[in-house]
């Protein structure tokens, strides 16, 4: 990401008024990234990272996997710092062709097709709870083994209890617990971990 004047200023505001916290330098720049985004401090509190997340996500952008989002949103949030670094491929759930299936969404239905052609993809899940629901049991069923799950849904019935199967699971996953979530929550992640990814892989992958 290119920062600018303000940018720097509004990163000192959130320095200040963020106090003492236990995450390390890499998750650090990835909840404040986060709080830039939304001007929301409650996502200190709410980010969780699984062991290894980061280092996890961090090689697979390094060796170019494919990342799969669920909606456009997602998709065009990340794929400029993408293209600037890692050039990974990035496939939208909603432009996957699927053949109709009842009682699931597209971006389900998307999800678990682009699953089943890159099971250890980066998989981005930043609005639809039941595409996050799919990945989920696609992982407990041993049908994919994500490099890294981001998921950021927000939602009021099934979503905490989702994230909280996600978070039971072996696969390295940033998460936000609770209700709340959005695409925008989830590219302010991606881009904070292409930017640290992209100062310790960079020049070893020109």
């Amino acid at each position: 990401m290119e920062w600018h004047v303000t940018d720097a200023q509004s990163l000192r505001v959130i320095d200040s008024e963020i106090g003492d916290h236990s995450f390390s330098p890499s998750e650090y720049e990835i909840v404040r990234r986060v709080i830039y985004a939304t001007a929301d401090f409650a996502f200190k509190d709410l980010i969780h990272f699984s062991d290894q997340a980061l280092q996890s996500g961090a090689a697979a952008l390094a060796a170019r996997t494919t990342i799969v989002v669920d909606v456009p949103m997602v998709q065009v949030g990340i794929t400029p710092c993408i293209q600037q670094t890692f050039a990974n491929p990035v496939y939208c759930s909603m432009d996957a062709l699927t053949r109709p299936q009842k009682g699931k969404s597209q971006a389900s239905w998307g999800v678990e097709t682009l699953a089943q052609r890159y099971p250890e993809g980066i998989f981005i899940i930043g609005s639809s709870e039941a595409a996050l629901s799919t990945l989920v049991d696609l992982i407990d069923a041993d049908k994919v083994r994500p490099a890294l799950v981001v998921a950021t849904p927000a939602g009021f019935i099934e979503t905490a209890v989702i994230k909280g199967r996600l978070q039971d699971t072996m696969v390295p996953h940033v998460a936000i617990n609770g209700r709340k979530g959005s695409p925008v929550v989830a590219a302010a992640i991606v881009n904070g971990l292409v930017d640290l990814a992209w100062q310790a892989y960079g020049k070893e992958n020109p």
